[in-house]
């Protein structure tokens, strides 16, 4: 349903949300690069522009959203404010969302995130969230007073690519009926470590689309663990320079060392010179182990949550799932 926001300090409606489709990446990715481009510039960081992301990383995040790739726009159609709404079976997240500046403080902003989290409540979400710059004040008020709280930090660490004591055994090297009953099987195992959580779409939108691979631990109809990854360059017009894992998924914590030699040997195979992951406060004990495989410290961003609507980590297991594209 489309509706007209008009702000309290201006007369200029804006309507929406409409779905953000394909077409629409050239100016969601304009508007991405002003709005966090002066994001940075009231942090006190005014020599850091945002550079535009590849159009091949906007179309998994638009396809994995669906109808939660909400937009809004200006009398002229142009695109003023976007939310990508994103669920993986009860697992609802946030990102990413912006305004643009000139439409920023009268209230679109709100009207913006409510509308992600009604989205998210209407897909079954049982944890509702997003993520932050930790030092950004003025997010982390905005979203605390539209019901969030704080949790951990997430926090980003690379590892250097290596070669590792056998080859990585990846999804994307099974037949077709082999690839859908490890698809099958990495649903089974997310299902007994975290009840109502689902990637099966993230999985088979990377491979279709050619981003990445997704490493298995152990036998492929029962795996143990698994990694979802990409290696497609992040920003537009840059080569491939890290393996990013976006879920990560194990019945036991203690196979994490063997799951990262795996990733380190793809990391290398697929041409990149390291291997990142985004490590939730949750896991001490995995910070730990990645500290101690030489793992260097690069971004920090800060997890919240819809008060009610945190996640839970599991008891046995492990469940790592970026929160961001």
């Amino acid at each position: 349903m489309t509706v007209s926001t008009r702000s309290f300090r201006s007369a200029r409606p804006v309507d929406g949300p409409f779905v953000a489709t394909l077409a629409d990446i050239p100016e969601l990715n304009d508007l991405f690069t002003e709005a966090f481009t002066e994001r940075y510039r009231k942090d006190g960081m005014t020599g850091v522009r945002v550079p535009p992301l590849n159009p091949a990383i906007w179309r998994y995040a638009i396809e994995d959203a669906g109808d939660g790739a909400l937009c809004w726009r200006d009398g002229q159609g142009r695109i003023v404010a976007f939310n990508m709404a994103h669920h993986s079976g009860t697992e609802g997240w946030m990102g990413p969302l912006c305004v643009r500046p000139d439409q920023q403080g009268v209230g679109l902003g709100k009207v913006v995130v409510q509308a992600g989290m009604r989205w998210l409540r209407l897909q079954q979400a049982r944890v509702i969230g997003l993520e932050t710059m930790p030092r950004t004040m003025d997010n982390i008020g905005f979203y605390s007073n539209l019901g969030f709280v704080p949790s951990h930090l997430t926090i980003t660490v690379t590892l250097d690519a290596a070669v590792g004591p056998k080859a990585p055994r990846l999804l994307s090297q099974l037949s077709a009926s082999d690839k859908e009953a490890a698809t099958a099987a990495c649903l089974a195992l997310t299902t007994r470590v975290m009840p109502g959580y689902d990637f099966t779409r993230e999985l088979e939108l990377t491979d279709r689309l050619g981003l990445g691979d997704t490493v298995l631990l152990g036998p492929p109809h029962d795996p143990s663990g698994f990694a979802l990854c990409h290696s497609a360059p992040l920003v537009e017009g840059r080569s491939r320079d890290e393996l990013r894992v976006l879920k990560l998924v194990l019945a036991r914590r203690a196979e994490l060392p063997a799951l990262l030699g795996a990733l380190a040997d793809l990391a290398r195979r697929s041409g990149t010179r390291r291997l990142a992951i985004r490590v939730q406060g949750d896991y001490p004990e995995a910070y730990r182990t990645l500290v101690a495989r030489g793992a260097r410290v690069r971004w920090t961003d800060l997890r919240m949550s819809v008060f009610g609507w945190s996640e839970v980590p599991p008891t046995e297991g492990m469940v790592l799932s970026n929160w961001e594209i």
